[in-house]
């Protein structure tokens, strides 16, 4: 039986992820896409994830570089803040916040970022993202509830 979808989407990994995964088919949407990028990280799969990337920023160099941090990060969760489309109909933008644990290291850390996609031929890739600025009195990006500055202030890279 298949274990639930590393991307927090509260379905299976084989009814989510993992048929992008193994190129059955391409992700519908700009998140999608990169829930799926969110599960590659977690399953350890460069190959996908350079697959992903916009054509104009992949470097063959990446697989490695992948690869070996691959066992330096523990993926413990993803929290999806939002999902826009933009004016361009091949543009989208999707902002959400990936808790993680570098080896050698107690505290979670939180990656929060705002990335931008781009669809080309009926396929959307990566491209870009920014880190988004949070108000310390603004809502935790990590998805808890609590104010920034109550909860991940000091951890969010």
């Amino acid at each position: 039986m298949s274990s639930l979808c590393p991307c927090n989407s509260q379905l299976f990994y084989s009814n989510c992820c993992e048929p992008y995964h193994l190129g059955q088919k391409n992700a519908p949407t700009a998140e999608a896409l990169m829930r799926s990028r969110y599960s590659a990280f977690v399953k350890h799969n460069a190959d996908y994830l350079i697959k992903t990337w916009h054509p104009s920023c992949r470097v063959v160099s990446l697989h490695d570089e992948l690869v070996s941090g691959f066992p330096n990060t523990q993926w413990l969760g993803l929290n999806v803040i939002s999902s826009q489309a933009s004016t361009n109909k091949n543009e989208a933008y999707v902002e959400f916040s990936a808790c993680f644990i570098e080896r050698n290291a107690d505290d979670k850390q939180y990656l929060h970022e705002r990335s931008r996609f781009l669809k080309i031929d009926d396929c959307w890739f990566y491209i870009d993202g920014v880190k988004p600025k949070v108000g310390r009195n603004d809502p935790c990006p990590c998805g808890s509830g609590r104010k920034y500055k109550k909860c991940c202030e000091n951890n969010i890279k």
